[in-house]
């Protein structure tokens, strides 16, 4: 079957290296917005939906080409949901990862442990020029640390405690986390919408 072009809409590079190993079994061509003159799309929405919807929309219509634009964040119990759809400017434009941990060690202090649940989540969008076609979820719950644990991984994974392994997502190989990810959730249904689109693009 002839592979399809799908433009990922995401310039985060560890991001897209993740979703790179994610969607590998898909019989897709994978592009990606370097490689292509377009405008940013403003993340305005209030929700991780709202986000993955408009830069799925927008980048699909100025490439012409099928797009799956993903949103992603931390929502903490204590705080309402936050830092959620400002995750990754939590401690302000153009901070790093460690500053927006920083930042919410500080806020959440000495709180205990029972009070520092944590779920990540994750907003898929896949969108032809004009259409929304799908948008799809997915959700890990943990615990945020009183401090940084592991190397690896990117965002919060150095605070978020997986109490299935033990160990925080820093701090367990990528195919660990992928096992388990929201994101890995969120991309489940995404297979099987591709699975369903794709058979109809044959037909």
């Amino acid at each position: 079957m002839e592979r399809l072009k799908l433009l990922v809409a995401t310039t985060n590079r560890k991001k897209l290296e993740e979703l790179e190993q994610l969607l590998s079994g898909f019989n897709l061509d994978l592009v990606f917005l370097k490689d292509f003159k377009t405008e940013e799309v403003p993340e305005t929405g209030k929700t991780f939906e709202d986000n993955a919807s408009l830069k799925a929309l927008g980048y699909a219509t100025q490439t012409g080409l099928l797009t799956l634009a993903e949103d992603s964040g931390l929502c903490c119990d204590a705080l309402d949901g936050a830092p959620g759809v400002y995750s990754a400017r939590f401690a302000g434009e153009g901070k790093s990862d460690a500053d927006n941990n920083s930042k919410l060690l500080r806020v959440l202090g000495v709180m205990p442990d029972n009070c520092r649940g944590a779920h990540y989540t994750s907003a898929v969008a896949v969108a032809r020029p004009g259409q929304v076609l799908k948008v799809m979820t997915g959700e890990v719950h943990g615990i945020i640390l009183k401090e940084p644990r592991g190397s690896g991984g990117f965002g919060y994974d150095p605070l978020f405690y997986y109490p299935g392994y033990g160990k925080t997502f820093a701090e367990v190989t990528p195919e660990m986390k992928h096992a388990v990810s929201h994101r890995a959730h969120a991309l489940k249904a995404v297979k099987s919408f591709f699975e369903e689109f794709l058979s109809g693009c044959k037909a």
